[in-house]
């Protein structure tokens, strides 16, 4: 796994417009093509994982698959070369991948999303609220735009509430739910206010489903992610920052989309995580989330 350990550098100064494509990446990131080992955690399950073109959708993909399950993913359509990747890796470990396009800022769009991922795959039993938005080259709260907070707002909640709304329907005993939090809901930079307070509202709704729907049987959790390598950074940030991105961590490196994706099957399976609800893993490289 290519993790930049003992070095403590940042990256290469880069720059996309958002939402961000992997391969132009300097590095690119490493999702666990060649490291993940899987053993049979998620045989028979369903997932669907929003953006999971790239970035930590596309190690959970991968990492899902090669544990067992079938897959469907949702991306805007503009990153669709991105998808297919995705697609190809999932289908090389024997599984199914269920491309779904479509800006799930629109209700509509996001409801049709779970059930097109529903027919599919002939239902669903895990749930990966990943898709998530940030526009950091601002300085301060007088530079957030309505435009930007109805991105961010409507790609980090509404679209979550909507999806998991439409989810609900869908799932039963043994089901997961797992949203993707940050170390913006702990850590709060002050170029990200908008998104650090949908982080903060992302653990807050865990905690409050997990309540709700216990009762049924369905799990939830979130994960706190700390700096990661993802096309969303080069696409969001300066490039001052890219230089030094993860060095402030305990670790002292930025972690890469491979780290990610054990956490989410631990959270996932039944056999790992079946009395695991209402909490929030963080990895993050060290930093806190309490």
């Amino acid at each position: 796994m290519s993790t930049q350990s003992g070095d403590q550098q940042g990256f290469p100064p880069q720059q996309q417009e958002p939402p961000g494509l992997t391969e132009p990446m300097t590095p690119e990131p490493d999702h666990g093509e060649s490291s993940y080992q899987g053993s049979g955690k998620l045989t028979g399950r369903r997932a669907l994982i929003t953006g999971g073109d790239s970035g930590i959708g596309r190690a959970v993909a991968i990492a899902f698959a090669r544990e067992g399950a079938d897959v469907a993913i949702s991306f805007l359509p503009e990153e669709r070369t991105d998808a297919e990747t995705t697609a190809r890796w999932v289908e090389e470990a024997g599984t199914r991948c269920l491309l779904l396009p479509g800006d799930i800022t629109d209700e509509q769009t996001a409801r049709e999303t779970v059930r097109k991922a529903v027919s599919g795959l002939g239902g669903l039993d895990v749930l990966v609220n990943n898709a998530g938005f940030q526009m950091a080259r601002r300085q301060s709260i007088a530079d957030i735009t309505s435009e930007d907070l109805d991105r961010v707002l409507k790609t980090n909640l509404y679209a979550l509430f909507w999806i998991t709304q439409e989810a609900l329907n869908h799932m039963g005993q043994g089901s997961a739910i797992i949203n993707n939090s940050s170390i913006q809901a702990y850590e709060p930079s002050t170029t990200l206010l908008d998104y650090a307070s949908t982080k903060a509202a992302i653990n807050n709704f865990t905690v409050n489903l997990a309540a709700e729907v216990g009762e049924r049987g369905i799990r939830v959790n979130a994960v706190a992610p700390g700096p990661i390598w993802t096309p969303l950074q080069p696409a969001t940030q300066y490039e001052e920052k890219i230089e030094t991105f993860g060095t402030d961590t305990p670790l002292g490196r930025a972690g890469q989309p491979a780290e990610l994706a054990p956490a989410f099957v631990f959270l996932a399976s039944e056999v790992t995580a079946s009395y695991v609800s209402g909490t929030v893993l963080g990895v993050t490289g060290g930093k806190p989330v309490f």
